[in-house]
């Protein structure tokens, strides 16, 4: 008859090893093991302890860390999808970024996850014609983890926020599955113009660090934006585009850019 711990792991193998990361970590940094506790091993779900992490965080005299916890609480249990988009992420993190070495360390440390997890939430409750609320939860995350994003954008799953700092995406924006964004990205407007006016990027992009796309444009699937590129005009699938203003500089980006993280655009690249 299987363990606890391997039916656990059986349906649910990231929380379960998320709890054994935890274990290890309260046996070897004794000072932590109270925090490693309240925020992980007292839950049995993931959902639960991503719960109570982020409400410690977002919560403050205006809107308690408990309050915050419920309004949680209430999210994850009405949209059961973004449990799943959660696990994705966390997936997303360690396996792309080589200074992750474990989901905990992403669980508990990586602001880029938490403000991509605050805005899962926040975009709840604009769904839910919650709007004061997801706005403050959109502020709340802006101030803490220097990440902006508007709750009426909609981003997919298995999305990696590497850092986070300076990171900016509008109302209208949308990002799909797999996408991976660096540092001072930012998914903008081009004006004052109303309506749909911002970035739709699709599946598996690579948007490296200090990259600005304006407007409503689409950057095609599996494709690649040099570091502080300006993109104005939209990139087809597959393809690179660096400079400012950036242009193509071939249509060989990788079949997953987003996943072999490759920034580098070398000389022979430079062709078109």
């Amino acid at each position: 008859m299987a363990t606890p711990r391997e039916k656990l792991a059986s349906c649910d193998p990231i929380w379960e090893k998320l709890r054994r990361e935890a274990e290890e970590m309260a046996e070897h940094e004794p000072a932590l093991a109270g925090f490693v506790h309240a925020t992980i091993l007292q839950h049995t779900r993931l959902e639960d302890a991503l719960c109570f992490h982020l409400a410690k965080k977002l919560g403050n005299d205006d809107v308690s860390p408990l309050m915050t916890r419920e309004t949680f609480e209430e999210a994850l249990a009405g949209d059961l999808t973004i449990g799943a988009a959660v696990r994705a992420d966390l997936s997303a993190v360690f396996e792309r970024d080589p200074a992750c070495h474990s989901y905990l360390e992403a669980f508990l440390y990586y602001k880029g996850f938490h403000a991509l997890q605050t805005h899962r939430i926040a975009h709840w409750l604009w769904a839910q014609q919650r709007k004061w609320m997801a706005l403050f939860f959109q502020s709340r995350s802006s101030q803490l983890f220097a990440v902006d994003i508007h709750p009426a954008s909609r981003l997919g799953r298995g999305i990696m926020i590497d850092h986070g700092t300076g990171i900016v995406i509008g109302e209208t924006a949308v990002v799909e599955d797999d996408v991976s964004i660096m540092q001072d990205v930012t998914l903008g407007g081009t004006g004052k113009e109303r309506g749909d006016r911002h970035p739709k990027v699709r599946r598996g992009v690579l948007l490296s660090m200090g990259a600005k796309i304006l407007g409503n444009i689409e950057i095609g699937e599996y494709s690649r934006v040099g570091a502080s590129s300006v993109v104005l005009k939209s990139i087809p699938a597959g393809c690179t585009a660096v400079g400012v203003p950036a242009k193509l500089v071939n249509c060989k980006s990788g079949k997953r850019p987003s996943q072999e993280m490759n920034q580098i655009i070398d000389e022979q690249d430079n062709k078109i």
